[in-house]
C-alpha cells in the first residue's frame, strides 16, 4: 500500500516520535539517522531534509517530549480546584512512580548535555519551567491562605531536586529503592516543605520552609 502524504508538520511530528523511541531503546550515542528511517520505513535523505543533522534531530526531539510533559503540567494546575490539590497531582504525576515521561530519556539527555550545547539548552528550559511552573502553584497557595512560605522558588528546587534524584535511583539501578518506598519519600517531601500535619515539629526555627497556616509553632498573627 502507498504511503499517505503528511504534510510537513505531520512528517516532523512522525520523525520526532520515531526519534523519540529509537533513543529510549538505544540511547543518544549508538541512536543512527538510519534507525530512525528504518523504523519508519523511509529514507535516511527524508530524515535529514527535515533535520540536517543527528545533532539536530535529537535536540528537537527532546524539545519535542518536553512540550508534551509541560502541555499535561499546565492541564494539572489548571485544574479548578485549591493550589495544594493541584500541586500534589503535579508532583506525583512527575515522580519517578508516576506516569510522567519515560524517565530513561531524560537520563540521557542529561548526560549527553554535558557535552552537547545545543541538547542543554533544551534540558535546562524544561528544568525552568517546571520549577517556574510549581512555584507559581505555591505561591498561589499563600495568596489563598491555604500555607505559608517565604520562598516558594526554593521549595520548588529542593522538590524538583528530590523527584529528578529518585528518578535517577529507580532507573539505573532496579530495586534499590522499593517504588513504594520512593513515593512515600515524595510525599512526606511535599507535607515537609508544606508545613502539613505531623511535619508542623520540623518546620520549627526553619525560616526557609512553608507553614501551614494556623500553625502554632509558627503563627504569631
Amino acid at each position: 500500500m502507498a504511503r499517505v502524504r503528511l504534510t510537513v508538520a505531520e512528517r516532523r511530528e512522525e520523525l520526532l516520535r520515531a526519534a523519540i523511541e529509537q533513543i529510549e531503546a538505544r540511547g543518544v550515542a549508538a541512536v543512527r539517522i538510519a534507525d530512525v528511517a528504518s523504523a519508519l520505513g523511509v529514507s535516511n535523505a527524508l530524515v535529514l531534509y527535515h533535520f540536517s543533522t543527528k545533532e539536530k534531530l535529537v535536540a528537537a526531539a527532546f524539545t519535542y517530549a518536553a512540550e508534551d510533559d509541560l502541555a499535561h503540567l499546565r492541564k494539572l494546575l489548571g485544574r479548578r480546584t485549591s493550589a495544594l490539590r493541584r500541586l500534589r497531582s503535579a508532583v506525583r504525576w512527575y515522580a519517578p512512580t508516576g506516569q510522567a515521561k519515560g524517565w530513561r530519556l531524560w537520563i540521557e539527555g542529561w548526560a549527553v548535555a554535558l557535552r552537547d550545547p545545543a541538547l542543554q539548552e533544551v534540558t535546562r528550559d524544561l528544568d525552568r519551567r517546571w520549577k517556574a511552573a510549581l512555584t507559581e502553584v505555591i505561591a498561589e497557595g499563600v495568596a489563598a491562605g491555604e500555607f505559608r512560605c517565604p520562598d516558594p522558588q526554593a521549595t520548588a528546587l529542593r522538590l524538583t531536586a528530590l523527584l529528578d534524584g529518585l528518578a535517577v535511583q529507580l532507573t539505573s539501578y532496579a530495586g534499590a529503592v522499593p517504588r513504594s518506598r520512593a513515593q512515600e519519600w515524595v510525599d512526606e517531601a511535599l507535607t515537609r516543605e508544606l508545613g502539613l500535619d505531623g511535619a508542623r515539629s520540623a518546620q520549627r526555627g526553619t525560616g526557609s520552609r512553608c507553614a501551614q497556616v494556623g500553625d502554632p509553632a509558627t503563627d504569631t498573627g
